[in-house]
C-alpha cells in the first residue's frame, strides 16, 4: 500500500514539474502578441560550438595530476598530504582554465536564432 501511495506523489510531482517548465519559443512564433502586452522577438546570436569535451574534463584532469604530482614534492609527513591535495586542486583548476581558452580561441562559431518572450 505504502508503495502505492508513493508511486502516485512521484507520479504527481513528475507531471507538476513539467507542467511548470519555460516555455519555449521558436521562428514561427516571432511577433507573437499576449494579452498581458508581452510579445514574441527573435534574434540571431552567435554561439561557440566545441564539438568535444565541453566540460573540459581532460584539462580538468590533466592539471590535477600534474598539480599532484608537483604538490607531492613538497613537504613531509602530514604537509606532504596537504600540500598534494592542495596541487592536485589547484592543477584542476588551471587546466580547466588552460583549456577553456583553448577552445575559446579554436571553437566553431555559428549564427543562431534565438526567441523569447519580451515583457515591457
Amino acid at each position: 500500500m505504502k508503495m502505492t501511495t508513493h508511486l502516485l506523489c512521484i507520479g504527481a510531482l513528475m507531471a507538476a514539474s513539467s507542467a511548470a517548465s519555460a516555455q519555449s519559443y521558436g521562428p514561427s512564433d516571432e511577433g507573437r502578441r499576449f494579452d498581458d502586452g508581452s510579445r514574441v522577438v527573435c534574434r540571431n546570436v552567435e554561439v561557440q560550438r566545441n564539438s568535444k569535451d565541453s566540460n573540459r574534463v581532460a584539462g580538468t584532469a590533466t592539471g590535477a595530476v600534474v598539480g599532484g604530482l608537483l604538490g607531492n614534492q613538497v613537504g613531509g609527513g602530514k604537509g606532504k598530504k596537504l600540500a598534494t591535495v592542495a596541487g592536485a586542486v589547484a592543477g584542476g583548476a588551471a587546466g580547466r582554465n588552460i583549456q577553456g581558452r583553448h577552445q575559446q580561441k579554436t571553437g566553431d562559431r555559428v549564427v543562431e536564432r534565438r526567441c523569447e518572450r519580451e515583457y515591457k
